[in-house]
């Protein structure tokens, strides 16, 4: 068994490898173009004069740099009341841009792979990882630099490259069967999962030489830190289903900023839901416990003070719905007289994929719910659809989301204040680069949209933030806030500071719940809270 120190280490790694799924590409598109040398020269400018010189969308532009920041290899400095962003050269920035050419064949390898079955083993995309899998070994085994932080930085990289070549892969694996139980506990040949045993056996070895595999003859089996990853493989889900974006990165800096933008009834183009869902559905599944007290508390109470039922904004893949059923009927008072009092459950998402998967896999549970379309930006909408066709009121239940406010659409808020916001996060609409204090007044008219509906039972809201790109760079390995801060702000989506959401709900007359406050981890480094946000 794994000690606890080593999966601290291990943990760090993964994180490393989140970083790297993001930052590789974004450095290596700012290298292509030449936009660090022209920070190297400049020392420090304005994102206006940065994009307004290469012609780029201030949005994407801004989102970009703070990666690097993020990273450790720029600082930002942000002053809200005057809208200034200001980003300048610092004491790692010449050795960082002097590694960036390293992630050449690992980014192009990310573009590549994108002409091939996102779920297949393709022989092509094969012979380009085992071209980066034998570059990584070499990186690997090479001297370290005399150079301390020079060594640091190539570590870092190191470790970002590494992230590239084993996260899609991990998700793949996960996604197609191997991390069952056959797989995990015994050993087996690269042509027991694989026609092509010959290729898949190239992938093993790597995996082998990472100590993820032992190996024996041709027989492999999974180390400890082997199934340390495996188990984890949702966490990369969300990171990774996000590179069809990166694969573009050129242009959605340097070009068309609505490049990926599908048209009405097509797929997305800028990630791949279906394994989005697949990601998210494991990876929260880790905060699904928080939210049982709640669920007790408020299930346990007189039948008259209680919600009649549950509705699941953004339900994913049902996941979220499915754990809130089982927890009120097999551990609170409603579930012993759900005969008397069925409980209604009712899914809503924008997405169709996302509805199929929740229908298919609530009836798989045997749990019967409303699954609708609804968009997280028109409660009005939503509750005007329910109560029309299927005479449900949304002030008669609990609203639960999870990891889905920031991602509403953007609209231009109704009024204006002299709001000075607190928060340093980069955001962008279309390419447009949204001001901070813009980003704060629509969060708040977003959250007074859903005032209405809130005011018997509240909203129980798992939500996702950001932190300052200085903290990130002091705590690398420490904290996922950079894959956060690139897959959302190139997406369009608004993640701010836990403490900023709190303060613009405080400003909508919704509080937390004391009893009901988490933050995750409990620190600082706080990217996730859980609430039931209560009309004061």
């Amino acid at each position: 068994m794994l000690s606890k120190e080593t999966q601290s280490q291990l943990r760090s790694r993964l994180f490393y490898h989140l970083d790297g799924l993001v930052t590789a590409p974004t450095a290596y598109t700012l290298y292509e173009k030449g936009v660090l040398d022209y920070l190297s020269k400049e020392k420090e400018a304005e994102i206006t004069a940065i994009s307004s010189h290469f012609k780029a969308n201030e949005g994407y532009m801004n989102v970009a740099l703070r990666v690097l920041c993020s990273q450790g290899w720029l600082d930002q400095s942000i002053d809200n009341k005057n809208d200034h962003v200001i980003f300048r050269v610092n004491e790692n920035s010449e050795k960082a841009f002097s590694v960036i050419p390293q992630y050449e064949n690992a980014v192009k390898l990310i573009r590549y792979s994108g002409d091939f079955h996102p779920r297949k083993f393709e022989k092509e995309p094969f012979l380009m990882l085992e071209k980066n899998f034998a570059l990584y070994k070499k990186y690997s085994e090479e001297p370290l630099a005399d150079d301390e932080v020079l060594s640091r930085i190539k570590e870092q990289v190191l470790h970002h490259i590494e992230g590239i070549l084993t996260g899609p892969t991990v998700v793949l694996l996960g996604m197609s069967g191997m991390f069952h139980k056959y797989f995990m506990e015994a050993s087996f040949r690269a042509e027991e999962f694989h026609a092509d045993g010959k290729s898949f056996s190239v992938m093993l070895d790597f995996f082998n030489y990472l100590g993820w595999f032992s190996k024996k003859n041709e027989t492999y089996q999974f180390t400890e830190k082997g199934l340390f990853f495996a188990k984890r493989a949702s966490a990369y889900g969300v990171t990774v289903s996000y590179l069809p974006m990166f694969r573009h990165l050129d242009a959605l800096i340097f070009g068309d900023p609505k490049v990926l933008k599908a048209g009405p009834g097509e797929p997305e183009r800028h990630v791949d839901r279906e394994m989005n869902v697949w990601g998210s559905g494991g990876a929260h599944a880790a905060y699904f416990k928080k939210v049982d007290e709640v669920l007790i508390d408020l299930f346990n109470r007189p039948i008259e003070d209680q919600p009649r039922g549950v509705l699941d904004m953004g339900c994913g893949n049902g996941a979220f719905l499915e754990h809130i059923f089982e927890v009120i009927e097999q551990r609170t008072i409603r579930g012993k007289i759900l005969d008397e009092h069925p409980l209604i459950l009712v899914g809503a998402d924008f997405n169709q994929a996302a509805l199929k998967v929740t229908r298919a896999n609530l009836i798989q549970a045997d749990i019967w719910a409303k699954v609708v379309w609804g968009d997280i930006s028109r409660p009005d909408l939503l509750a005007e659809n329910l109560k029309d066709d299927y005479g449900i009121d949304l002030h008669d239940l609990l609203n639960v989301r999870t990891f889905l406010d920031h991602n509403r659409i953007w609209s231009e808020p109704e009024t204006t204040s002299k709001r000075v916001s607190k928060s340093t996060g980069a955001f962008a609409y279309s390419g447009r680069r949204l001001p901070n204090n813009l980003v704060e007044e629509n969060l708040l008219m977003h959250l007074n949209s859903w005032k209405p509906y809130l005011k018997k039972f509240g909203l129980l809201v798992i939500e996702l933030h950001t932190l300052d790109s200085a903290l990130t760079a002091k705590n690398l390995g420490k904290t996922p806030a950079t894959a956060y801060d690139a897959t959302h702000g190139f997406s369009d989506q608004f993640i701010v500071e836990a403490e900023v959401f709190q303060a613009v709900a405080r400003e909508a007359g919704l509080v937390p719940a004391e009893a009901h406050h988490s933050r995750f981890p409990d620190s600082e480094l706080a990217t996730v809270t859980i609430n039931l946000l209560i009309p004061e």
